[in-house]
């Protein structure tokens, strides 16, 4: 249906970023990279690489999976080889891969010459106006030889941050098993098993602003120590977050690479469950209430006898949740913050207004909530929706 309203319409021209300040290709690059990537890039030290004795020896298997997950129809990063071109390597000759692959996992490096990616800069539609950063969107391609080392790396990471705690029981998305649906049950279970009990349920959603960009790699190496990590995944999780260079691509680009500072990049096979990982920290137990995240995307539920008390309690962890972010560097997003009131069909109590005050900004409760795609309303009923882009569905019972 897409593609027939593509062939219809046809496709709008590519916006070109117009910035104030910034008039020529080198400036606009520069003005570019600052509003996507802040910080000065950290600068690397010189180092000598030793093997780790400890570190499992590379599996035949491991790279078969790797390259089963990577779609023939991703588009390449500045190497230009499609995933196709390792997939018949892989068959023809498959000790090649495992040969170049081996020795990086051994001695737990991420080398720089497969850090280089391209940065395609694509207009958001719908914005009023073009004449600022935030109009405009990255979408990150990595050399594809990279993705089958971060794919094999984050199947390691994960059984291991399962194994070693450090992944909170709340936590869903990027995780094997755990999906949006998953949490939106978990969700709707807690709602209800407390109406059931008499109480009042409220529900604020909240939104890390920035995301995978507040990734400190320094403090994400720290936590995986402190967990007793194999030191080859500590090493290489600190190898792959530093020193990455990208290449913005937009009409005019003057297509040069440029070293950034990012957490954790977007597009990477590994990149999200850095991410859970580092936010874990976030998680406090809630009285009577309950701390459920999908990757980035928070929601804080709570039960009292009044929606006035649940709004007190609302703000006091949030007060803590804020207090622990600050300490991690990462902060919400008050534009995406919003706040619902569950109410039972059987209630006949008025309908409850009462706001929740953040940060010096009121946030009065909604009548219908979108969050991980499903449409909300304050009688617990939830609706799917497959786009942003559609009418909203008529909700459900």
């Amino acid at each position: 249906m897409w593609t027939a309203k593509k062939l219809a319409v046809g496709r709008p021209p590519p916006r070109f970023p117009e910035l104030p300040g910034a008039s020529t290709p080198p400036e606009l690059n520069r003005a570019l990279l600052a509003h996507f990537f802040p910080g000065e890039p950290a600068v690397l030290p010189d180092t000598i690489l030793l093997p780790f004795r400890e570190c499992l020896p590379l599996a035949e298997d491991e790279i078969g999976r790797a390259l089963s997950r990577s779609s023939p129809s991703s588009a390449p990063g500045p190497d230009k080889i499609p995933n196709s071109v390792w997939k018949r390597v892989h068959r023809v000759a498959p000790h090649l891969i495992h040969n170049l692959l081996s020795p990086l996992i051994v001695y737990g490096s991420h080398p720089l010459t497969i850090k280089k990616a391209d940065g395609i800069v694509l207009d958001i539609p719908g914005k009023p106006s073009y004449d600022s950063p935030s109009s405009f969107r990255v979408i990150v391609l990595f050399q594809t030889f990279s993705r089958i080392l971060e794919r094999i790396m984050n199947s390691r990471l994960s059984c291991v941050a399962r194994a070693t705690g450090l992944l909170n029981p709340h936590q869903c998305g990027s995780l094997a098993g755990l999906s949006a649906s998953d949490a939106v049950t978990t969700l709707t279970h807690e709602v209800k098993t407390r109406q059931m009990a008499g109480r009042k349920v409220s529900t604020l959603f909240l939104d890390i602003k920035g995301g995978f960009a507040n990734v400190s790699p320094t403090t994400l190496c720290g936590m995986l120590r402190a967990k007793g990590v194999n030191p080859y995944l500590v090493s290489w999780t600190k190898s792959f977050l530093s020193g990455k260079t990208y290449q913005l691509l937009y009409h005019g680009s003057p297509r040069v690479f440029a070293p950034v500072s990012v957490g954790t990049p977007h597009g990477s096979p590994v990149s999200p469950l850095l991410f859970v990982i580092y936010v874990s920290r976030l998680y406090s137990e809630i009285p009577r209430g309950l701390s459920l995240s999908y990757v980035d995307d928070f929601a804080l539920t709570v039960s009292s006898a009044s929606y006035r008390h649940n709004i007190q309690i609302l703000q006091k962890h949030y007060a803590r949740l804020k207090a622990r972010g600050a300490r991690l560097g990462v902060g919400f997003s008050v534009p995406k913050t919003e706040l619902i009131h569950w109410r039972t069909n059987r209630d006949r109590d008025p309908i409850s207004h009462a706001p929740v005050h953040l940060d010096g900004s009121v946030f009065v409760p909604k009548g219908e909530v979108r969050w991980l795609g499903y449409w909300f309303t304050p009688s617990i009923a939830s609706t799917p929706i497959s786009s942003r882009d559609l009418p909203k569905p008529r909700h459900v019972s």
